[in-house]
């Protein structure tokens, strides 16, 4: 099932040129989004909370606040909409998953920079 799976994933997704992010880095990622005949093009700003799978199917999770709420997305790594991603700040935290950071409100919200 492995080699059926690895075939598939060279023959038929195509890899992008992504920057380097790891957990913990703030980025924009600009997606394309199809309503009816119109296509337009939104971008989500967040801190990058987990990075999950491997290969060509490894997806990441961005959270940002909406007003109070928290919002959190799930990108695939290539997917076909993601125009790009910019990196905007590089974040400093000492895990790979930072749940903590749902619970952290005000100054303690923060991440240190690189």
């Amino acid at each position: 099932m492995e080699p059926l799976l690895d075939f598939v994933q060279k023959e038929f997704i195509i890899k992008k040129n992504l920057p380097e992010f790891k957990t913990g880095d703030t980025i924009t990622v600009y997606y394309q989004i199809r309503e009816g005949e119109k296509v337009r093009t939104q971008f989500f700003k967040g801190t990058v909370i987990q990075i999950k799978g491997q290969g060509l199917s490894k997806t990441f999770t961005i959270r940002k606040m909406s007003g109070t709420i928290g919002v959190e997305r799930i990108f695939p790594i290539n997917l076909p909409t993601i125009e790009k991603i910019e990196v905007n700040k590089k974040g400093k935290v000492r895990k790979s998953r930072i749940y903590y950071f749902k619970n952290l409100r005000g100054k303690k919200a923060r991440i240190k920079e690189l």
